[in-house]
């Protein structure tokens, strides 16, 4: 007999990997749409179910999902804190996440964002793209051989990124508590405060811990910068305070912002809200002031290397739990 697995938030480029990768012969339904209050019907029946970050895994679809018969969630995700786990824990679901995936796919993203910012290329494409071929001081730029790029978090994507600006000519200095041998090898690694200070380009790429450094991201830290420095986020909305950023973009205090991510992107990400006020006044305002503000929806894993990852290890931990019971990537 064939397993029922649901897969919410396939987009259509997606399927195809989806279906090719399907080894275990899983009896697949791909929905389009993240889980929601209204498509987690889509589950029953299903013994399991694979999520994105945005899903919403919350108390109420979990018990849903369990009075469905749904026994495993799995998120193609590292972090899992939109996954209610008290719950799936109670109803007794397990859950599984995927531990890594393709570091190149943020870090590339990353390196894009920053390189356009210092180069200033969607300011002058914007221009041209009206025939206007003229050229002004705001297309001189510095070339990232002579800068200084600043990397916080020297994990797998963040050692990525700093070999790509390495091999661009850049110095790398970087900052992380917990400072590993391989990253010595690439960065000079210092205090926070001097990364900062030193930095052309600061390229974010830690952890976040609501309890620990939750909007590190704000006055103080941006006041610690160089006034026409560029800073980049791929890695986690929770860590920017957006008002502090704004008021640094408008008084010119920071170069430009790159970023991948929001808090609460879910209310926006993935929709078409063309001609349509965002639900947050600060980043309408915040993207009025493109091209120095880059904002990309979250497609920092959006390559077919790093989906590939995530649904072949997806799979592997379901039929790990089918087979064994057990799971080397199950979420405690």
């Amino acid at each position: 007999m064939k397993v029922n697995l649901v897969c919410y938030g396939v987009r259509d480029v997606e399927e195809a990997f989806f279906e090719k990768l399907n080894k275990y012969n899983y009896n697949l339904t791909l929905v389009t749409d993240l889980m929601n209050d209204e498509n987690v019907e889509e589950a029953k029946n299903a013994e399991a179910v694979m999520i994105r970050g945005n899903c919403k895994a919350t108390r109420a679809n979990i018990m849903k999902l369990a009075s469905y018969g749904v026994k495993y969630i799995l998120t193609r995700t590292v972090g899992f804190n939109h996954i209610d786990l008290a719950t799936a824990d109670e109803c007794g679901i397990k859950v599984a996440r995927v531990p890594a995936y393709s570091p190149n796919a943020i870090s590339e993203l990353a390196v894009t964002l920053g390189m356009m910012l210092v180069r200033n290329t969607a300011y002058t494409s914007n221009k041209t793209k009206d025939k206007d071929f003229t050229v002004d001081a705001a297309m001189f730029s510095k070339e990232i051989r002579n800068c200084t790029v600043g990397i916080l978090g020297t994990g797998k994507i963040g050692l990525t990124t700093a070999k790509l600006f390495k091999g661009l000519g850049a110095r790398v200095v970087a900052f992380d508590v917990f400072e590993n041998e391989a990253a010595k090898e690439i960065v000079d690694y210092m205090s926070l405060d001097d990364v900062l200070k030193m930095s052309d380009v600061v390229s974010v790429h830690v952890p976040f811990f609501k309890d620990q450094n939750y909007k590190m991201i704000n006055e103080e830290f941006l006041g610690k910068m160089k006034n026409d420095a560029i800073l980049i986020n791929t890695s986690r909305g929770e860590l920017q305070d957006n008002e502090a950023i704004l008021a640094a973009i408008e008084n010119n205090t920071l170069g430009g912002f790159g970023t991948d991510v929001f808090e609460g992107e879910s209310a926006f990400f993935f929709k078409n809200l063309k001609n349509k006020e965002l639900p947050s006044p600060t980043i309408e305002k915040l993207m009025s002031h493109f091209p120095r503000v880059l904002v990309t929806p979250h497609i920092g894993s959006y390559t077919d290397e790093a989906l590939t990852n995530m649904v072949e290890i997806s799979y592997d931990n379901l039929y790990s739990y089918l087979t064994s019971g057990a799971c080397q990537n199950e979420v405690a």
